[in-house]
């Protein structure tokens, strides 16, 4: 259903862009007139036992605009199982959602994707969703951990990108060796292109440093105790040699270098953790838009969460014909705006003709340079970007508690990048006032950019004893 929304500012190059902060606005508008508004909660539970709770409250059964309940509760759900993660579902407060909340999250409904990587790929259990009565809803259990930050010996820090592998050396917290490796992940079939890959980079950096004290690593994707449990980055591996050689291949690489601690966690993670330790301060939201859109949370502890944070799959633009992943096939999803994929689809839009096939990568360094020299097409699409992003920070505010919103990856590197943060920042103004004085937008300076991740993610292991001198 259609709610009445007009935002103040639109991208240039998407101008059906319809965003989820402001329907959200508009709905909860309209509940707030509903005398017989309800209250609505939903609970994940994860494997481990712990469980986020998020209530609300919804339009009457039978309001005339119960369409809008479902598309609001459907596309709420999304976001917080991508956001939190959970295995199983409860619904209280709303029966005829949780009936059909049931049959969209099902095998061979719209969200078979979501349903098969909540339960079987991240959690190893069938994913499941169901009414509950209010008083039998669970409380909350969220747990959060100090992670990194971690600084003494000799380490060796890797980042796994899509496009390129980076490490940096370290001694007691200093760099003394970094590099990058471009190679080309994705569809590899064979589970040895990626466990030499690494192998050989950690080797690079261990050849600048007298012995190896501990070793930690960041990679897109979900991974729980050091074992790959879904990551784009291995999608071209079949499902059996995945299991026999890709899920616990950090514990291979830690057999090599002699059992040292080895710690690898999310990139999304790191990436905040990065901005946090650079900054000194922490409720820092981390967004990496590169290859895909990578996400990672500080709270305002200081401390990360066990939340997947895997904010490309959270939905942003609520339209109906929303550009659609190919990977998971939603719509509206961040990985179609903050991207690679978002420059490409936004570049042909723009005007730009690629050759069919030129790499997303290509099609980047063509925009950028484009940019460059001041070409109105390549500002077009960072504005794009920015706009989309600004609504979009708004509608992360409404789920985690931000002071600081790091951006890096290498869509938002360069006079782009600038464009991007000041389309985004005026939109904050202009719609979202209060958050536009209390969220900092910002970007790592050069030298983080060349080693911020690397060092924080070389930061995750903690020494079993002090190193040697």
């Amino acid at each position: 259903m259609n709610l009445p929304v007009i935002p103040k500012i639109l991208p240039p190059l998407d101008p059906g862009f319809l965003p989820a902060a402001l329907w959200n606005r508009a709905y909860a508008e309209l509940v707030a007139k509903d005398p017989g508004a309800r209250p609505l909660g939903l609970a994940l539970v994860r494997d481990d036992g712990s469980v986020s709770v998020y209530t609300t409250r919804v339009l009457r059964a039978g309001h005339p605009a119960a369409a809008a309940t479902l598309r609001f509760a459907e596309r709420l759900l999304k976001f917080l199982l991508w956001q939190k993660g959970g295995c199983r579902v409860l619904v209280a407060g709303a029966d005829e959602i949780a009936a059909a909340l049931k049959t969209i999250y099902a095998p061979g409904g719209p969200r078979a994707f979501d349903h098969e990587f909540m339960g079987a790929k991240i959690y190893g259990r069938e994913f499941s969703l169901g009414p509950c009565a209010w008083d039998a809803l669970p409380a909350a259990t969220e747990a959060s951990l100090p992670l990194g930050r971690n600084l003494d010996g000799c380490r060796i820090g890797f980042d796994l990108g899509g496009s390129d592998r980076k490490a940096a050396a370290l001694i007691d917290g200093q760099v003394v060796f970094s590099e990058e490796i471009a190679w080309d992940p994705y569809f590899q079939s064979d589970p040895r292109y990626h466990l030499e890959g690494v192998q050989d980079t950690l080797a690079r950096a261990a050849a600048h440093l007298p012995r190896v004290d501990a070793i930690g690593g960041s990679a897109a994707g979900v991974y729980v105790n050091n074992e790959v449990r879904v990551a784009s980055l291995f999608r071209g591996v079949p499902p059996d040699q995945f299991q026999r050689h890709i899920r616990r291949m950090f514990f291979t690489l830690q057999e090599r270098w002699h059992g040292v601690p080895f710690v690898v966690a999310n990139d999304g993670e790191v990436t905040a953790l990065a901005g946090s330790m650079a900054m000194r301060d922490n409720a820092v939201l981390g967004v990496s838009m590169g290859t895909s859109q990578a996400g990672g949370y500080v709270n305002p502890a200081g401390n990360i969460t066990p939340w997947l944070n895997e904010l490309a799959f959270m939905p942003v633009d609520y339209r109906a014909d929303a550009p659609r992943d190919e990977w998971s096939g939603d719509a509206g999803c961040g990985v179609q705006y903050f991207s690679q994929q978002g420059v490409g689809r936004l570049a042909a839009l723009a005007g730009f003709g690629f050759p069919a096939g030129l790499p997303l990568p290509e099609q980047l360094v063509a925009v950028q340079q484009a940019m460059s020299t001041g070409d109105a097409r390549a500002r077009a699409v960072y504005e794009s970007i920015g706009v989309v992003f600004g609504y979009t920070i708004a509608h992360y505010a409404g789920f985690y508690d931000i002071r600081n919103l790091l951006v890096l990856g290498r869509v938002s590197s360069g006079a782009g990048g600038e464009v991007i943060l000041a389309s985004a920042a005026a939109v904050l103004r202009a719609e979202f006032p209060r958050l536009a004085e209390t969220i900092r937008l910002r970007t790592p300076d050069e030298q983080d950019k060349r080693h911020g991740q690397a060092v924080a993610a070389a930061s995750l292991p903690a020494l079993s004893r002090p190193p040697t001198p």
